[in-house]
């Protein structure tokens, strides 16, 4: 199952996605690509310590201000489980409950979704497309090995990947360096798309997906300087037809 295609996909198309709604993607990281003029997805679980830590998690109200500064808003489950390990009516309720918070705050109803700790299942893919997302996304596994800390993974080829089962290209982390992320970039060519994943910048609870401001900084400003597309999920649709088909 592929999407259709719209319209030619260009080279150095790059996809930004983050993950956990951790809070220095809003105090950090929105405003330096608001001043690049970069897209990006923002996903949001109220799993980890999402309630209870506000120093390492957003506020609703932050998420809010995200969505009203132009960022995607994407669903990332109520609990952060691992779908593998949930009945359909489980994760079919932790999809509903974000959506239901994103109404309650003035968001949009997210049209793309990710995976918890980039884990997924046939089973869990049909709960997805019967939710009715666009996209969503995974992580690198089962092309490339992943040791928890960042790593490579394949392009996005829409001629050869499910659109709800979206690879990650580069996943940031402790042992993904600037040599990766370069190489991730290089795979933006020949209609296949670029899809890096990040975590807090810095990541005050889960050090193994962790960046670092400097080198977050200065991936930003190769990108602008290189002059790539920097994109949300959502924004696909623009190139490919929405849904599954």
């Amino acid at each position: 199952m592929k999407a259709s295609l719209r319209k030619k996909i260009p080279d150095k198309l790059v996809v930004l996605t983050f993950d956990d709604g951790c809070k220095s993607q809003a105090t950090f990281v929105a405003p330096l690509l608001k001043s690049y003029g970069f897209g990006a997805t923002f996903y949001i679980t109220e799993g980890l310590n999402f309630l209870t830590n506000k120093e390492a998690y957003m506020t609703w109200e932050e998420v809010r201000g995200l969505h009203d500064t132009g960022f995607e808003i994407g669903n990332h489950t109520r609990h952060h489980r691992n779908v593998t390990q949930q009945s359909a009516a489980e994760l079919r309720a932790d999809l509903v409950h974000i959506d239901d918070r994103c109404e309650a705050y003035g968001i949009p109803q997210p049209k793309t979704f990710c995976y918890p700790g980039y884990n997924h299942s046939e089973a869990a893919v049909e709960v997805v497309a019967e939710h009715g997302f666009h996209f969503a996304r995974r992580g690198v596994a089962p092309e490339f090995p992943y040791d928890g800390e960042g790593g490579r993974g394949p392009a996005y080829n829409p001629a050869l990947h499910h659109p709800l089962l979206i690879p990650t290209t580069g996943a940031a982390g402790p042992n993904w360096h600037f040599d990766d992320f370069r190489w991730a970039l290089d795979q933006a060519v020949g209609g296949n798309i670029a899809v890096l994943t990040f975590h807090g910048v810095p990541d005050l609870e889960h050090p193994w997906v962790h960046t670092e401001p400097e080198q977050f900084e200065a991936y930003m400003a190769y990108l602008a300087e290189n002059d790539y597309s920097v994109i949300a999920l959502a924004d696909l649709s623009d190139y490919l037809g929405s849904k599954a088909s």
